[in-house]
């Protein structure tokens, strides 16, 4: 590692927090090699290597010449021929998203460019820019401070003849002379040059210079040694003044600095620069104008890209300062007493049904990890500890599978970038949504982080044994420090975008995305709870700042307010905004959409779910108002599924508990990431500023034996011999029914079998099942006349009689449903 990058990378980021760990990774299956391997980008250094930065995409595999979303305002493609950029014209909203597509308007370069694959290389980054040399015979070429935030790209050449090459359309004038099929000449330390794209000007730090325009480029007249700046001038009449004025001053690196006082954190970003630092002109986001601390702006000039406008502020240190979160591992109310007897009863269910869970993938594993260690910290707030140990045991001997060297499904250290992988995954991206390649990283490890945080906190012993093989994985996503060899700084984070971003290299290192704002965020929750393990108070810290950052970049790029009339909002298009919630937010796009969903309740709950307490704060009052009224449709949808409708009904319970939990009471299935006792707590500890009960008692199901008469007066039977449910006796089968969450099972005494359902409702009922899960649960409703209709959880349907007497969960609605008399026994 060459001096150079260490002193560039050298911030109070590694000062502050050491690293912690910095031990070779000793994973059970040892090692893999990445499928796709960085190519000679960075052929000077060894790993840990960034794998979400803006600039991968010039490393990236198979091609390691993406185009990249930076350095903002710009767009880039680092080529053979040279470096290309361009800032792009065009800005699209086509109903659900706005676009702004990539768009190359020059390309600098140098005569002598022998251009092979290896004659440009990273020479220093950090945790927001990347130094790219161009070089060539004796070292002559070029040198670009890819700095995000810069209206200028900066060019430092060497002992090379400078080479500008039009991207986009002919070169149409320089300083005021037309270039058409003859070459123009003109010498200077300023040129005005317009093509297609616009207006660019071009400064020469280095003395006079000469450059020759022909309708495709701009030639030196001789080897140059200097500096020249290039930046686009802006519909602003005041806009090329302002950069004639601070186009001597150009940054080279940035340093990330932080401090902590009480409940509040400091990030700050401090530009090395040449020339007079604190006339360096630099460019904001909305999500930098909302927390930076006495900013000096200067105003006549801005670009607006696919995060909003950028706006110039002067000066080469910015200080923004935010809120740090206080809440880890529980609520900071108790539950509401009117919801107690539920929790519990819902509680004792569900532990001791618990199943082991065996990982055949990080991310689903993961959520249902999670889910299950809530259930431990909602006993203990309960008071019910002698609920604990089964829980902790069933989560260990599921994470066990994980430290086995027999286990299908394991993690392996990455020697090619330096990361910790799905070892499956490592040489295919479709394992496991490209965990192999570095794809939601922050996703999956958080659930994992979380699960085992748990763990310690009731089992010292097993933290003891396994905390080595846990903290790579806090290492991977969360490292504050460049002292560790193994693992890049904070790998998902974008420091100067606001947030993070899910993808990796899977494709080629190119445009990044993020879908799952709320999962973003888990991940930094799940490192909050492992530094409270860890007892380090500056690595909790640090955990909370990254959450923190994480929740200002998701309320300002993926939450929408319609109705607030906000001139630095990131996206003007009211149509947008009438969209209430971004679905994926990408470096040239974002809009309310999804990869893999398109129903509304998915793109909202994608941004809430995994429910956590410190989530509170993300779950605003007007946002969720608005998602409310956003999903209204599809919340009264049958054909929705129960999973997303829980999600928002329990984010809504920031704005109504009571309403929420009334709500929930029809909820049957609550998918991965939660549960029916973590659903009734999570709304009985909420604010509940309103006053008031929160939880009614519960319709439940009647409990007891019983035989069940049709309309008709024939009794329902089943058999050994006959297992389907038919009215059609005048003695019945007498069947069992018992609590289950949402709803309850029915159990056939004559062949002690749970009854089940048909998930397309065209098969009768039958007692078939030794244990009732989702498909054995159903609502019986007592209706205003006594009688009771009784809903099949799986499809939503109510149960009716076919031509045969056979019980079928077909009908729609309640006025359909066949209403039927329990006769208690």
């Amino acid at each position: 590692m060459s001096l150079f990058f260490c002193l560039q990378l050298v911030s109070l980021v590694a000062a502050a927090i050491g690293p912690i760990d910095t031990s070779a990774p000793a994973l059970p299956r040892g090692n893999v090699v990445n499928g796709a391997p960085p190519g000679p980008f960075f052929q000077d250094f060894r790993p840990p290597f960034p794998t979400t930065g803006w600039w991968v995409g010039y490393a990236a595999s198979p091609s390691q010449n993406s185009i990249v979303a930076g350095p903002f305002p710009y767009m880039s493609c680092a080529l053979d021929t040279g470096f290309q950029f361009g800032i792009s014209n065009s800005r699209q909203f086509d109903g659900t998203s706005i676009k702004q597509p990539s768009q190359m308007d020059w390309e600098a370069s140098y005569v002598e460019n022998p251009k092979t694959h290896t004659s440009h290389k990273a020479t220093a980054w950090d945790t927001q820019s990347v130094t790219i040399k161009y070089f060539g015979t004796n070292d002559a070429g070029f040198t670009t401070y890819a700095v995000p935030g810069s209206p200028y790209i900066t060019l430092n050449y060497k002992a090379a003849t400078i080479l500008l090459n039009t991207q986009n359309g002919n070169i149409v004038s320089i300083n005021g002379n037309n270039v058409g099929s003859s070459s123009v000449t003109v010498s200077g330390t300023k040129f005005t040059v317009a093509n297609a794209a616009g207006t660019y000007v071009i400064y020469s730090l280095g003395g006079s210079i000469t450059l020759t325009a022909t309708s495709s480029s701009l030639r030196g007249s001789a080897a140059f040694t200097g500096v020249i700046r290039l930046a686009r001038v802006t519909s602003e009449s005041t806009s090329q003044a302002i950069l004639d004025q601070y186009s001597g001053n150009y940054p080279t690196s940035v340093a990330l600095d932080y401090s902590f006082q009480g409940d509040t954190g400091s990030m700050s970003f401090t530009w090395n620069v040449v020339g007079n630092a604190a006339n360096l002109l630099h460019l904001s986001w909305p999500h930098h104008r909302k927390r930076l601390v006495n900013p000096n702006y200067v105003s006549g000039l801005s670009y607006l890209t696919a995060k909003g406008t950028m706006k110039p502020v002067l000066g080469n240190v910015w200080r923004l300062s935010y809120p740090l979160p206080s809440i880890s591992w529980s609520p900071p109310r108790d539950p509401q007493a009117s919801c107690r007897t539920q929790i519990i009863q819902a509680l004792e269910y569900e532990v001791a049904h618990l199943e082991v869970s065996v990982p055949g993938d990080f991310y689903y594993w993961g959520k249902g990890f999670q889910a299950v260690s809530r259930l431990a910290l909602i006993a203990e707030h309960m008071g019910r500890q002698d609920l604990i140990p089964a829980i902790i045991n069933n989560l260990k001997q599921s994470f066990a599978y994980w430290t086995a060297s027999s286990s299908a499904m394991y993690a392996a250290y990455d020697t090619a970038w330096g990361g910790v992988v799905s070892g499956p995954g490592a040489t295919d991206p479709n394992v496991d949504f490209g965990n192999g390649y570095y794809n939601d990283h922050h996703f999956h490890y958080g659930y994992m982080l979380h699960g085992a945080a748990v763990i310690a906190k009731y089992d010292s012993s097993w933290w003891n044994t396994n905390k080595h093989f846990i903290t790579t994985f806090a290492r991977d996503i969360g490292n504050p420090s460049t002292a560790d060899p193994y693992f890049t700084v904070a790998r998902c984070k974008d420091w100067f975008a606001g947030h993070s971003w899910a993808s990796g290299i899977a494709n080629g290192g190119g445009t990044r995305d993020q879908e799952s704002s709320g999962e973003a965020m888990n991940g930094y929750y799940g490192l909050i709870l492992f530094a409270n393990i860890l007892g380090n108070a500056d690595f909790t810290n640090w955990a909370r700042l990254l959450w923190a950052t994480e929740l200002d970049g998701s309320q300002v790029y993926w939450h929408l307010y319609p109705n607030v009339n906000d001139p630095d909002t990131p996206y003007p298009e009211q149509g947008l905004r009438n969209l209430v919630t971004i679905g994926n937010v990408e470096d040239y796009q974002a809009g309310a959409w999804l990869f893999w969903g398109a129903e509304r309740s998915e793109i909202a709950a994608i941004q809430i779910l995994p429910i956590t307490p410190i989530n509170e704060a993300l779950y605003d009052v007007p946002w969720m108002t608005n998602v409310w009224s956003y999903v209204a449709n599809e919340m009264a949808d049958p054909t929705i599924g129960d999973d997303w409708k829980n999600i928002i009904q329990m984010a809504y319970g920031e704005v109504s508990p009571a309403t929420a939990f009334q709500r929930s009471t029809n909820i049957t299935a609550w998918g991965y990431t939660t549960s029916q006792a973590f659903s009734t707590y999570h709304l009985a500890t909420r604010k509940n500023s309103g006053g008031g009960t929160i939880c009614t008692a519960n319709a439940a199901n009647p409990a007891g034996s019983f035989t069940i008469r049709a309309p008709n007066g024939q009794f329902v039977t089943s058999t050994a011999a006959a297992v389907n449910l038919v009215a059609s006796a005048t003695t019945g089968t007498v069947f069992t029914l018992a609590y289950m969450p949402g709803g309850g099972s029915i159990l056939n005494t004559a062949n002690n079998q749970f009854v089940t359902a048909d998930q397309n409702g065209a098969a009768p009922l039958a007692a078939a099942r030794a244990t009732a899960q989702a498909w054995e649960s159903f609502k019986i409703i007592q209706q205003s006349d006594g009688t009771y209709v009784i809903l099949a959880a799986v499809n939503s349907k109510y149960i009716t009689l076919d031509s045969n007497g056979g019980l079928v969960n077909s009908a729609s609605s309640v006025s359909a449903a066949t209403k039927f008399t329990l006769v208690a026994h």
